[in-house]
């Protein structure tokens, strides 16, 4: 193995005329805390698109581990351990907590037809439901309707969703979308306490957030890398605080 989780060589996307995405190489160590940050219209979403296969690029390879998914079709990229979460969640609002997460289990054991079976055949998935709760703090909201959980809430149950599918890669399309401040803690240290072999990377536009949980930052600027660093690298850097946070040079 190459100690990466994934990596972009040369990645490109264009839509006619339009370049979206601009020779983007980018590396993503195993078990890594990194955060995709950059302006509105940057192309973060694009690649993140690209990654999991939603577009195909127009040029470049992209791949997880050793293993070049750059032509392989989305549902074989979740099989092979990289998942996504979205902006806007998407839960089964009417079931519980504890059923969307053995649900998706389900689905990833390939028996999802068999999952209103009796109880006793279906135990140790929702076993394994559970297990993923308990370590978000959602066990005690195990048999609540998704649809009354606060929405931040419902963002940790959709982790916990991904977490079921055993993903190597997680890509956290902006995970404080929507959530109250008071709540924005909670999900930093949940962030915290995802396993440490999983490499977790998250698209944000909350910068507490990126920087108290990143380890390392790539900043994109029209569908392009603009730098890459530590935290304190990436705050100290003038075009960053130039293009992004929105500071001008003095002449």
């Amino acid at each position: 193995m190459s100690g990466l989780a994934l990596e972009t060589r040369a990645l490109s996307k264009a839509f006619g005329a339009l370049a979206v995405s601009q020779d983007i190489n980018f590396k993503l160590e195993a078990g890594a805390r990194h955060a995709l940050i950059g302006p509105n219209g940057a192309g973060k979403t694009t690649f993140v698109n690209l990654v999991t296969g939603v577009f195909a690029p127009t040029s470049g390879r992209i791949f997880l581990g050793d293993e070049d998914v750059t032509t392989m079709p989305q549902a074989r990229r979740v099989k092979r351990g990289l998942v996504r979460t979205f902006q806007i969640s998407a839960l089964f609002r009417k079931l519980t907590v504890l059923e969307n997460v053995t649900l998706t289990i389900s689905e990833r054991e390939g028996v999802a037809n068999d999952l209103f079976r009796p109880a006793g055949a279906r135990r140790a998935l929702i076993e394994e439901a559970y297990s993923l709760l308990e370590p978000l703090g959602l066990a005690a909201e195990a048999l609540r309707p998704v649809s009354e959980l606060a929405y931040g809430r419902q963002r940790m149950v959709e982790i916990a969703m991904a977490l079921a599918l055993k993903p190597k890669v997680l890509l956290l399309d902006e995970p404080a979308a929507g959530v109250p401040t008071t709540e924005s803690a909670t999900l930093v240290d949940m962030i915290e306490k995802l396993p440490k072999d999983i490499a977790v990377l998250f698209i944000e536009h909350d910068m507490e957030l990126v920087f108290r949980v990143a380890k390392r930052i790539t900043v994109l600027v029209q569908g392009a890398v603009l730098v890459e660093g530590t935290p304190a690298q990436i705050a100290g850097d003038p075009r960053v605080r130039e293009v992004y946070l929105g500071e001008r040079k003095h002449t």
